[in-house]
Order: structure tokens, then C-alpha cells, then sequence
């Protein structure tokens, strides 16, 4: 399995073993698309790039990943209260990975917008990690 696949199965793991977490989003909370119809809010895993950060010793790979939260919420409030969440459980954690070593998983930024013509919140939260 390449490190990006292990790096996401321990992410959406770490978020899905979280009760305070769960509570926010449901237990069926975290996707990989939006789908129209379902249950909101919900995390949606979206962009995801991925190059290599290796030494001259060492094979390793830059992940630069977003999490996007959506919520139908009348403001913003709901996504700040599980972007806090997502940045507690990720930020500078541990996280392990059965064939790659995670060197670090650190939070960039959050980005918060109102969907145009609908009632929804989106908040694109950006991590960088660096496996080997």
C-alpha cells in the first residue's frame, strides 16, 4: 500500500474513533465526496497531492491534503467547532502506518466560505505531513 493510502486509512481512523468527533458529524460523518441528499455536516476528504521530499538517504514523500467540512448550518459557528476538533486530533499527532514511518502531520490553514446560491458552510482545512 503506497504511504498516501496508509496516511489516509490512519487519518479517517483517527477521526472515526472519536466520540466527541462522531457526536458533531454522525457515525457515517466522513466521506470521500459530497453527496447530495445525505446527512449533513460532513467531512469530505478533498485535495490531495503528493511529491517527493527524499534525501539522499531517505525515500520520502510530502502529502499536502485538505479536509473540507461542510455544514447546512445558519452560520459558521458549526464548521469552527469541528475544525477545532479535526486541528485537536491531527495537529502535530502520531499517527501509525503499517509499511511508512509518519515524520510529521502539522496544520497549515483554514479556508471558510459560503457555497454560492445555497445555504451551505464549507471550511477547507490544509495539513501537510511528510512520510518515509
Amino acid at each position: 500500500m503506497s504511504a498516501a493510502n496508509e496516511l489516509l486509512t490512519a487519518i479517517c481512523a483517527r477521526l472515526a474513533a472519536d466520540a466527541e468527533l462522531t457526536a458533531l458529524i454522525g457515525a457515517d460523518g466522513i466521506r470521500d465526496r459530497l453527496v447530495s441528499g445525505r446527512k449533513l455536516p460532513s467531512i469530505v476528504i478533498g485535495d490531495w497531492t503528493v511529491s517527493d521530499y527524499s534525501t539522499a538517504t531517505e525515500q520520502s514523500d510530502e502529502h499536502r491534503l485538505t479536509l473540507e467540512i461542510w455544514t447546512d448550518a445558519a452560520g459558521r459557528r458549526q464548521t469552527e467547532i469541528i475544525a477545532a476538533r479535526l486541528h485537536a486530533l491531527l495537529h502535530d499527532r502520531a499517527l501509525d502506518l503499517e509499511g511508512h514511518h509518519l515524520v510529521s502531520l502539522l496544520y497549515l490553514l483554514t479556508q471558510t466560505r459560503r457555497e454560492p446560491k445555497t445555504r451551505l458552510h464549507v471550511a477547507e482545512m490544509r495539513f501537510r505531513a511528510v512520510t518515509e
